[in-house]
């Protein structure tokens, strides 16, 4: 791999940088891949088609692989048992455990939010919190809604709307973490394809961007709020500048972190006001090229009273079939989009009609179904969420079945009860079936159902 020979002399004096152990890591071919378990779905099954190494010293229940499988081929990973993940941005697990610690119910904002990774991680931190999943993209923002829902979580809402959007937001969110678009050289390993859309001009354009997105954005993060920002760039212009910036442009206040030296992490500081900054060099830890900086607000934000959008509920009728097919726990309310019925927590149920005021929402909490006539259609949604683990019994499949499953593809089942069923694979939810007198229908979402032979 031929690196771009202005980045590498725009590297040399940045502290942690050796041109040689640097060129020679990009050139050696070696991948590193990484997986964050999901905590809340514990399989029982063994056999698992790979096998994990060592832990990822700073996120709990993350490991790195001996070997990359084929994730798209194993049940697990579409029953939302893990998160295949770049070891260097669950980072921002450490850096919450830093500066949060373990006061997690927060409302906390994930910007840029697709495929979900960072998503998912803030799922399982602030577990009693509200994690608001932005992605401006709208192709993208449907992959995030994919991998949402299957890690089966009920406290995040999945908003489709541009940074400037959430200026009617002011002082909401107590967390924000912004993962921001960059020039991309710190995954020149994991996409060589990366080296050949490289450049000085790309660089500047991504460093104008971020400082466009956060100045949009920070009017919504509350005074004393927490940002946490990161790239995956070398480039100082969109590492240590931007962190300078923050300090004497936007009234942010840098904090420091603890990091043990064994992690081989570099602390840096920007050249003007001295905020510090952490880079992940890849022949140096294992993992990706990734810079991350966290700030806290210190602008005051003037108080406004915020309205609220109102928003419609089931009907009597609706309600009395869907407490016929499950009963949920007493602390959810339901509520209709379209014409499926959600349900969310009772506390997060003002902050919704806040956010729908403001934000276009593609998914808040859990989809339980559709009413059709006297019928209620279960989601998929459902299946995957932690309320269906109390309301069914899973039909257990083998991996070849969960994978013809998988595929949308005829099942056959002996025994099954007729109606609708749950089916699984090592004891976690895959989705629903309906068995009929003479066949059994397949109801896996037709969009994600699995292509590869």
């Amino acid at each position: 791999m031929q690196l771009p020979e202005n980045l590498l002399q725009s590297l040399e004096n940045i502290k942690g940088f050796n041109r040689k152990s640097f060129e020679e890591i990009h050139a050696s071919g070696e991948q590193v891949t990484s997986i964050r378990l999901n905590p809340e779905k514990q399989p029982i099954v063994h056999g698992r088609p790979w096998s994990m190494a060592d832990g990822v010293p700073w996120c709990p229940n993350a490991y790195y692989l001996s070997q990359r499988p084929s994730f798209t081929l194993d049940p697990l990973f579409h029953a939302g048992a893990y998160y295949v993940q770049e070891a260097s941005s669950m980072f921002i697990w450490h850096a919450l455990k830093n500066v949060v610690g373990q006061d997690t119910k927060k409302k906390v904002l994930d910007l840029c939010a697709a495929p979900g990774g960072k998503s998912t991680l803030l799922a399982s931190y602030f577990t009693d919190g509200l994690v608001v999943a932005n992605e401006v993209i709208r192709s993208r923002a449907a992959v995030l809604v994919e991998n949402i829902t299957k890690w089966g979580s009920d406290h995040v809402i999945v908003t489709n709307n541009d940074p400037s959007h959430f200026q009617s937001l002011p002082g909401y969110f107590d967390v924000m973490v912004i993962d921001a678009p960059c020039s991309g050289s710190g995954l020149f390993r994991k996409d060589p394809g990366a080296v050949n859309e490289w450049s000085e001009d790309n660089v500047q354009l991504c460093s104008q961007r971020q400082q466009r997105i956060l100045a949009d954005i920070l009017p919504a993060l509350k005074e004393d709020g927490i940002l946490i920002y990161s790239t995956c760039s070398y480039s100082e212009e969109e590492d240590e500048m931007i962190a300078d910036w923050l300090v004497s442009e936007m009234n942010m206040e840098n904090k420091q972190l603890d990091i043990p030296a064994e992690w081989n992490i570099v602390e840096t500081t920007s050249p003007v006001t001295k905020a510090r900054g952490y880079r992940f060099y890849p022949d140096k830890i294992k993992g990706e090229g990734f810079f991350i900086s966290v700030f806290q607000k210190r602008a005051t934000v003037e108080f406004a009273r915020l309205k609220e959008q109102p928003i419609p509920f089931p009907s009597k009728q609706e309600i009395q079939l869907l407490d016929a097919f499950i009963q949920l726990p007493p602390e959810y309310v339901l509520f209709k989009q379209a014409d499926a019925i959600r349900a969310i927590k009772k506390e997060w149920l003002t902050d919704l009609q806040l956010l729908a005021k403001c934000l276009y929402i593609k998914k808040a909490g859990i989809e339980i179904g559709t009413v059709k006539g006297k019928d209620v259609i279960p989601s998929h949604e459902l299946a995957l969420s932690p309320l269906s683990h109390t309301a069914f019994e899973t039909i257990g499949l083998t991996r070849e079945q969960s994978l013809q499953y998988l595929r949308r593809k005829e099942l056959l089942i002996d025994d099954a009860p007729k109606g609708w069923n749950l089916v699984g694979y090592g004891g976690l939810p895959l989705g629903w079936i309906k068995v009929l007198p003479n066949r059994v229908n397949n109801y896996y979402p037709a969009e994600w159902r699995i292509l590869k032979e």
